[in-house]
């Protein structure tokens, strides 16, 4: 069952989804559409869960799950897994692979890179200790707030300011 993203609970489970690049305003409309109809029928074991999306910075997709008297069976995250793959192969996008660093640019602006990339990113200046960088570890919908959005330096990516 579908809800509108800020009413799901703060201990709704999340997946963040990093896409190689911004979404059209078309892609944008479509992908819409088509998570919120998988939301409206995502279910464990026949039984209806509160869910929801999130689309940040034109290219995050972020899906949320309430748990708290259903969790979500292996069969209903793979098929949540399988609409991200449909999303990747009819715009050729990059969703599921997992070796990716996001950091913006500017307020609206994000990059994402590939992790083997990152040290020549540092060396060019594009990313400093003070770069805002996305944390697509997060796992529950409350640590969007506290959690997702860090400063390079206090990420795993610190080690590359290191001297």
């Amino acid at each position: 069952m579908y809800l509108e993203f800020d009413q799901m609970p703060a201990h709704a489970r999340v997946w963040v989804y990093q896409a190689d690049r911004r979404f059209t305003k078309e892609e944008l409309y479509w992908i819409e559409e088509r998570l919120t109809s998988f939301c409206d029928q995502w279910n464990t074991h026949g039984s209806m869960m509160p869910t929801s999306f999130q689309v940040k910075f034109g290219q995050v997709v972020i899906l949320a799950v309430d748990e708290s008297k259903l969790g979500a069976s292996g069969c209903s995250i793979d098929s949540s897994v399988r609409v991200m793959r449909e999303i990747e192969e009819r715009f050729e996008v990059n969703l599921l692979d997992q070796g990716k660093v996001s950091f913006l640019e500017n307020e609206d602006s994000l990059v994402v890179n590939s992790v083997f990339g990152i040290k020549d990113k540092v060396a060019k200046g594009e990313l400093h200790p003070d770069s805002i960088t996305l944390n697509p570890l997060v796992k529950l919908k409350g640590d969007l707030e506290n959690n997702w959005l860090l400063l390079a330096k206090e990420s795993w990516l610190n080690k590359y300011f290191q001297n």
